[in-house]
């Protein structure tokens, strides 16, 4: 079995190489995203290659090899099958499953998680909309059928639906909240740009209607897909 800190190494890489279309992650980066020294990173990286769960050249990063790979996606179907389960049966909000879901992946066996899969009913995304790996170990990348792209890519009138948020850190997903901008939440864009880095979106919740003036970096956080709806 491997220790906790393999399995937060090899699912770090993971998710760093998955969002920059499967370029090296380094040193640099990895450090950043673990909150440990880039000397530690470094000696752990040997010993990842050591183990053949990575490939690490010098200078030009660390990639995953097919039995990494395999760990990341194992590790990654527990974290968010936990998230889903802490949601939906215990009440937790979607800024509070991240740091138990840390805690509990570690812990509980790929029998409990598989019981907690069927539990949910086989679900493809977690609370913030990130795809669950299959019991294969798959990885679906997108596992909706509609396209999707950032919302602030997007032009004035486009019908989205939000399905993703890239950021989930406490603090920001508490502002999506309090500002309607829940996962599943549809919405059109009314003004993008709106002038001093902002966009204007207006926001169907709740029977009903909000606009609201939104940060583009923000929005660069945002994975929306195509909805019916239209500018009117």
């Amino acid at each position: 079995m491997a220790s906790l800190t393999v399995e937060n190494y090899v699912k770090t890489i993971f998710q760093i190489t998955s969002s920059q279309s499967g370029r090296p992650a380094n040193t640099g980066q990895i450090a950043t995203a673990l909150g440990v020294a880039p000397g530690t990173v470094t000696s752990m990286l040997k010993t990842l290659d050591a183990a053949r769960l990575a490939t690490h050249k010098p200078y030009e990063g660390v990639s995953l090899s097919r039995a990494g790979k395999m760990l990341a996606l194992r590790v990654l179907r527990r974290h968010r099958l936990i998230e889903l389960f802490l949601m939906r049966s215990l009440g937790l909000s979607w800024d509070e499953v991240h740091d138990e879901a840390e805690h509990m992946e570690h812990a509980v066996s790929d029998l409990l998680v598989d019981r907690i899969d069927t539990f949910l009913g086989f679900p493809d995304v977690d609370p913030h909309g990130d795809p669950i790996p299959k019991i294969d170990g798959e990885s679906l990348l997108e596992p909706n059928e509609l396209a999707s792209c950032l919302l602030a890519e997007c032009e004035n009138g486009y019908g989205f639906c939000l399905s993703r948020v890239l950021d989930q850190s406490p603090a920001f997903l508490k502002y999506l909240t309090e500002s309607g901008l829940t996962l599943g939440v549809c919405g059109v864009v009314q003004r993008n740009p709106d002038g001093a880095g902002l966009m204007r979106i207006k926001v169907n919740s709740k029977s009903k209607s909000n606009v609201l003036a939104i940060a583009i970096e923000t929005a660069f956080k945002l994975v929306v897909k195509e909805s019916s709806i239209k500018k009117g």
